[in-house]
């Protein structure tokens, strides 16, 4: 007996979107008797720290105090191999745009698998040029009946970006 893989991340995401759906909220209420310096912890003291304490190991952390708002970042990610750069952005594009248009659950499994795909290779010592173009045909398949308008509720917005997106595609490798 084999397991289906998609199988099951087809069930995850739908019980996902259940649970979304759904959440689950628990009140919670702190018993007045046992707060500490009560008569129940009557050895217990009160700290009041005025700023950060980390207990236990923050490595990776960040921590921004009194930014106004300001964004920090921080960037951990694969080298992308030297001339693969556009093709790289061009699936980081296409997978952002795929999140906002209505897919069948194979086919956003498979684009996933894809861009995976592509990202792996292009992040690679040695990125193999013929993973990368199986890869793109897959995902350049998941977009065109979008951009053809044969996909269900398709706006022609989402056409044109499909459209945009796999000449991105065909042009960056």
């Amino acid at each position: 007996m084999t397991i289906n893989k998609r199988e099951i991340a087809r069930m995850m995401r739908d019980m996902q979107k259940e649970f979304n759906k759904h959440p689950i909220r628990v009140p919670i209420e702190a018993d007045p008797q046992l707060q500490p310096g009560s008569n129940a912890f009557p050895n217990t003291t009160i700290n009041n720290n005025f700023g950060v304490i980390f207990h236990g190991n923050a490595d990776g952390a960040q921590v921004a105090l009194n930014n106004s708002g300001e964004i920090n970042q921080q960037h951990h990610g694969d080298q992308v191999a030297h001339g693969y750069e556009p093709l790289a952005q061009a699936v980081a594009l296409v997978m952002e745009g795929l999140a906002k248009v209505e897919l069948t659950d194979d086919d956003r499994h498979d684009a996933e698998e894809a861009a995976a795909e592509i990202v792996a290779e292009v992040t690679a010592e040695q990125p193999d040029p013929g993973k990368i173009r199986r890869a793109m045909k897959v995902l350049k398949g998941v977009l065109a009946p979008i951009g053809a308008g044969l996909a269900t509720a398709t706006s022609a917005e989402a056409q044109e970006w499909a459209r945009t997106a796999i000449d991105q595609l065909g042009s960056a490798l």
